[in-house]
């Protein structure tokens, strides 16, 4: 990726195929760094490296429902970890190149696809959000929603209990199908591993236990019905849905 990428312009054309994880930059305006340790050169052959993207909102805005404590920890510690870790892994593939010694690269190739995964659907998490948000879906996302789901509260009682249910640490995934051309709810538990290949995320919850575990401990129900009945984005949905349906 060449110039640095807007936040407008990553929620403009956020609907890449799930199995482009690994290789959409999260860049913030002018693209300075912001991940502590991140590469002060640029890497892989002079390519601008990711950087961690500032939230849309303060630390205390999603509260009560998402504590300032919670998202602090989460963005700054946990999000610019995986932006650290990318680059570091995009960096050591470019020196393999260079030496042209291979015997490394799987592992880095698996280093950059664990670490960009995070790093993109940490980025659609945090655009997920809004404060006073929630609720039931509205416009072109709310009519695809009836026709894949017969309602919107039956899509909400899907996406609760695959969310909750996966296993360990994961994610729950709306997505858009493109072969069917309709959308899907899965469950993902390493966030590298594709469940459906081609299939657009256009909604995400994190579940691993440092999105939630501050405020909520162990009760992760709780937590998404907060997501869903209160800080869903829907504007954002629906931004991302129009640009992959055609």
């Amino acid at each position: 990726m060449g110039a640095a990428r807007t936040r407008r312009d990553l929620l403009k054309d956020v609907g890449v195929a799930a199995g482009a994880l690994a290789v959409l930059g999260c860049r913030t305006d002018g693209g300075q760094a912001i991940a502590a340790g991140a590469p002060e050169l640029p890497v892989n052959g002079g390519v601008a490296p990711y950087v961690l993207p500032p939230l849309p909102y303060a630390y205390d805005a999603l509260a009560p429902y998402i504590d300032a404590r919670t998202l602090r920890l989460h963005h700054d510690a946990h999000h610019a970890g995986y932006v650290k870790g990318l680059n570091a892994a995009i960096d050591k593939m470019a020196a393999a190149e260079r030496s042209d010694d291979v015997s490394m690269v799987k592992y880095w190739a698996g280093d950059i696809a664990f670490n960009g995964a995070g790093d993109m659907l940490h980025t659609l998490y945090w655009a997920n959000m809004t404060p006073g948000g929630g609720g039931a879906p509205n416009g072109p996302v709310a009519e695809m929603i009836k026709a894949s789901f017969q309602s919107p509260g039956a899509f909400a009682k899907v996406f609760a209990a695959v969310s909750i249910s996966v296993p360990g640490s994961g994610w729950g995934v709306l997505a858009y199908e493109p072969l069917g051309r309709r959308l899907l709810v899965t469950g993902v538990q390493k966030h590298e591993n594709v469940d459906i290949p081609g299939a657009v995320p256009l909604l995400v919850l994190d579940v691993w236990e440092h999105a939630y575990y501050l405020q909520y401990q162990n009760r992760r129900g709780e937590y998404v019905k907060a997501f869903m009945e209160h800080l869903v984005d829907w504007k954002t949905v629906n931004r991302r849905l129009e640009a992959v349906v055609r």
